[in-house]
Parts: C-alpha cells; structure tokens; sequence
C-alpha cells in the first residue's frame, strides 16, 4: 500500500511540475513582440484558433471578402509541429487556420466578432467533444491595433455573458501549414461523420446567426 502511494504521489508531483513548465513556456511566448504579416497582393492575413480546424476553415471560407484558409498549427514553442506531436499536448501547438482576406471587403473586427461568435466561448481547451490543448482558442494579433480590437470585443462579450471568456491572446509568431491532407477536408469529405455531425452542424449555426457576413454563391 506505501509502495502505491508513492508511486501516485510521484505521478502527481511530475505532473504538476510538467504543467508549471509548460505554463512558464507559454508565459515566455505572450510577451514576445508580434510578428507582422504584410500585405501581398493587396490582401492580408489573419490567425485564429477555435477547436478543430476542419470545421473553423469552413466558416470563414464561407465569409465574404475571404480568398482562402488554410490549416495549420500555431502558438507553441517547437519547431515543424505535425498533426501527431501537437496531438500529445507537448508542443504547445493550437490547431489555427491562416485566413486570408480582402482588408477592403471584410475587416479584422469582424474577422475577429465571427471568431467569438462561431463557437463557446466559454469553453476551456477544446470546442464540443474535441477537448485537449491542441484544441483551446487562440486569438493572435499581429500589431497593436489589432490586440485593442480583440481585447475590447472579449470585454465586452465579458461583459454580455457575464462569465470570463476562454480565448487566449497572443502575439503572432509563426503559422505552420498542417499536412495536405488536412486542407479543405469538409469539401473533400462531406461523407465523413465528423464532418456531417460536428463541422457542418457547427458551421450552419454560424450562418444562421451571421447571414450578413455570408459570401454570395451566385
């Protein structure tokens, strides 16, 4: 029974020390300076992480004045994350989506209200059933006008709710493309159960709630 004890105690205490180091590395991340993306072609780009991205790519590919999303992985600490490392919760890693955007269509603040109105935000590491740190909402910002934005809509959503708001902020450091084979997955696979019971059910909440925002199909 002692050898047991011992065995749980030490289990107990090399996870909380694991912890303490991982929050200590995230600590070191949120007061870097952001990186700033430039302008290409006239158009810009924005970083969010919000559960799966499977289901994330897929509302703001249906925003108008959004060109593209990609899938992908941020808000860590190693280098060249994979869908299996960031998986193990070790890297730091968010499973992020890279939305690029027509700044003279859509603007950040609303990039950033349908980030906040697009999932529970009150939710803490995960959205729904996917639950661990690789899926906790991050919203990153990329110079200081962008970070007044997010800090002022999470107040007053705060506010709203009256219960604290589970996204992280942090300052944008680097965007790491995920694996070809995670790239417009709801297009490619509406067949799948994932898909049919999780990301589409999600994303027709959101047009629901957003019909304004929706890009014209026709």
């Amino acid at each position: 029974m002692k050898s047991f004890f011992f065995s749980l105690s030490f289990i107990l205490l090399f996870s909380y020390q694991n912890h303490a180091q991982e929050n200590k590395k995230q600590d070191a991340i949120q007061k870097l300076k952001p990186n700033e993306v430039p302008l290409q072609n006239g158009k810009a780009k924005a970083y969010f992480a919000s559960g799966c991205f499977w289901c994330v790519e897929a509302i703001y590919e249906s925003v108008n004045g959004v060109d593209e999303v990609i899938n992908g992985y941020s808000g860590g600490y190693t280098l060249n994350p994979t869908y299996e490392t960031s998986n193990t919760g070790r890297t730091g890693h968010a499973e992020a989506v890279e939305v690029i955007y027509n700044p003279n269509i859509v603007s950040f603040k609303t990039l950033v209200d349908v980030y906040f109105g697009s999932q529970n935000p009150t939710q803490v590491n995960g959205q729904g059933h996917d639950k661990g740190s690789q899926y906790r909402s991050i919203i990153f910002y990329q110079n200081e006008k962008q970070k007044q934005i997010i800090l002022e809509t999470k107040e007053v959503l705060t506010k709203k709710l009256n219960a604290k708001i589970a996204a992280e902020i942090y300052p944008f450091q680097k965007f790491w493309i995920a694996e070809d084979y995670h790239q417009n997955y709801e297009k490619l696979h509406p067949e799948n159960r994932y898909i049919q019971n999780v990301s589409i059910p999600r994303l027709n909440k959101f047009k629901g709630k957003f019909p304004q925002l929706l890009m014209d199909k026709h």
